[in-house]
């Protein structure tokens, strides 16, 4: 449902409110200048009057000093009002962004399920530059133009009340096209930014992408889809500009229409000698004043209306519910940590798939220190435990606890805190290995950092990359080849020292030599830790302490290795065809599937 104009308004506002100083000053400034603008047309009138029509010097010469001095203070003004004004903008976005970026990155993995991380970025730096414009630029012009046109009007009453009506009539002809005009550009301004968050999203998703789009050769196809896109973008904001090229004709055309009727009447009274020169001077450049501000009003109405459609799409970001959230009253995990997690029939649908159980009644306890690989086909449910371990979900049904404590009674932040994990495809960040290892824990000093990259192998190839650990690895850790960054994930959960490990197959991206070294290290982090694995390879299962066997969402069998190849049948199956049983040292089975 969308908001009213005002409703959107009271909500920017509240990123105003802490700035009240600032504000005071910039609409001194404003005030000041306008009135200084309105004060220069009476030394006009004087200089009219006074010095060409009366042919006096002195007169001429001291209206000319204090026409001057005002220029001077105008301009002395306008700095004031353009830095401070500037200044709010500038610091009233950066408040914004820093909001949304907060929430956003605290809200639950499900809610990016159904929103497009480049449409998001769009919001929070193309919508926020289109606000910052407005605030910083935009809607000082407006108040600026509101008092001039306020003050014109009432020095055209002081100067000629006749002339003046005429002016009045046309102001109810004026605000019309403006209200009508104004509600639909808002509509389609909302429309352009999303049209545009549509492009950037398109963009970043095809680079991020790239080597998979030339792998393909999609580069034709997805030209044609991105100038679909393009395209569209463009037509809906030729449509509101259309509006805006509407609004603007008709309001000018009616303004200066009224201005040169009063001319015309302000010219017989000239003639007829019940107006002076000057009068009628000042009158017509109080009527020009009063017809460009409501012009300009007319332009930045349309200015607003965007602005409003872009703050509608950021409070939108931050008023989305995040659906996993730290309790009131937290319980805590008092004493001695222990590792003990246990699922009691735990229920889970994706919310995309809401008919399909991910999980169905799945009940498992691992005790702590103890190792338990996940193994199953397809969807089988190993990666949504994992999840359901770090919370990234809740259940509908069922529970999951932590030393005896729900973990839905914890903060997630205290729960993930014990929790270290290392994916089948892990993730890079931009940035150097210092700041890649040291992910887990931002403040380990570079000693300990060089200490887990040694247990982990990796120390041996990042001390021959070009500037050792100093090396930029790019987007998503480009420059560095699968095992590599398999090593440096590991490192990261070395150096984080977690009390409970999940391993998503962490060593199936290595070599033969890598794979040895990294299992052994491995076997030291997961010593006295309790360890859920993914097990796609022979390896991995025959060093932990129990297998649990998942099928489609529900738990079908638990033991060991020997035990599950005469009574899981399932298992024997996964085992002959995928896990390669002959010897373990010659394994080289490919992933039984990807969880």
């Amino acid at each position: 449902m969308q908001k009213s104009s005002s409703a959107i308004l009271r909500n920017g506002l509240t990123f105003l409110k802490p700035y009240k100083k600032q504000i005071v000053i910039a609409s001194i400034a404003l005030v000041f200048t306008a009135a200084l603008t309105l004060g220069l047309v009476q030394y006009v009138r004087v200089i009219v009057d006074r010095g060409f029509v009366e042919g006096s010097t002195e007169s001429l010469n001291a209206a000319i000093l204090g026409f001057v001095i005002v220029a001077v203070l105008q301009a002395l003004g306008t700095f004031a009002r353009f830095y401070w004004v500037s200044w709010l903008g500038e610091r009233v976005t950066a408040d914004i962004r820093k909001a949304v970026y907060s929430h956003i990155i605290e809200l639950h993995p499900g809610y990016f399920e159904d929103n497009l991380s480049g449409e998001i970025q769009s919001r929070i730096t193309t919508d926020t530059t289109l606000i910052q414009s407005v605030i910083g630029s935009s809607a000082s012009i407006a108040l600026r133009n509101l008092l001039m046109m306020v003050g014109g009007t009432i020095f055209l009453f002081i100067t000629n009340p006749k002339l003046t009506s005429v002016v009045m009539i046309c102001i109810p002809l004026v605000i019309g096209p403006i209200m009508f005009f104004g509600r639909k550009v808002r509509r389609l301004s909302r429309s352009s930014q999303d049209e545009i968050a549509n492009v950037g999203a398109y963009v970043g998703e095809s680079i991020q992408q790239i080597k998979t789009v030339q792998a393909y050769n999609h580069q034709q196809y997805d030209d044609r889809q991105f100038s679909t896109h393009v395209e569209t973008a463009f037509k809906v904001a030729l449509s509101r500009i259309m509006m805006r090229s509407f609004l603007i004709t008709i309001v000018m055309t009616l303004v200066f229409g009224a201005l040169a009727v009063m001319i015309w009447v302000g010219g017989q009274d000239v003639i007829n000698g019940s107006m002076s020169a000057g009068e009628l001077t000042a009158f017509v450049a109080y009527a020009v004043i009063v017809a460009s501000a409501v012009g300009a009003i007319s332009q930045v109405i349309s200015e607003l209306q965007r602005a409003t459609g872009a703050m509608e799409r950021l409070m939108e970001l931050l008023e989305a519910k995040n659906e996993i959230a730290a309790p009131e009253n937290p319980k805590q995990l008092n004493g001695e940590f222990r590792g003990l997690l246990e699922l009691d029939e735990v229920e889970f649908c994706y919310p995309s798939r809401p008919e399909t159980p991910a999980l169905n009644k799945v009940s498992l306890s691992i005790q702590p220190g103890e190792s338990v690989a996940l193994v199953g086909p397809s969807g089988a449910g190993k990666s949504t435990l994992f999840d359901m371990v770090l919370r990234f979900y809740d259940p509908q049904n069922g529970k999951l606890c932590l030393d005896g404590i729900d973990i839905r009674e914890l903060d997630p932040q205290v729960l993930r805190s014990h929790i270290a994990i290392v994916s089948q495809q892990p993730t890079m960040f931009t940035g150097n290995v210092w700041d890649n290892i040291r992910y887990s824990r931002p403040e380990a000093s570079d000693e300990e950092v060089l200490a887990a990259a040694e247990a982990a192998y990796a120390s041996e190839f990042i001390d021959k990359l070009p500037e050792g650990y100093d090396s930029y690895l790019g987007e998503s850790g480009i420059r560095l080849s699968g095992g590599q960054k398999q090593r440096i994930a590991i490192a990261r959960a070395i150096l984080k020292d977690p009390e409970i490990l999940l391993l998503d197959e962490a060593t199936s991206a290595l070599d033969a030599e890598s794979e040895r070294k990294v299992q052994l290290a491995l076997e030291k982090l997961m010593a006295n830790r309790t360890s859920l694995v993914i097990a796609h390879r022979l390896a991995t299962v025959m060093n932990v302490d129990r297998i649990a066997v998942l099928d489609g969402g529900q738990l079908i069998a638990q033991g060991s290795h020997s035990e599950l190849m005469e009574e899981c049948e399932l298992y024997a199956k996964l085992a002959s065809l995928q896990f390669a049983e002959p010897r373990i040292s010659e394994v080289t089975a490919e992933a039984v599937s990807e969880a």
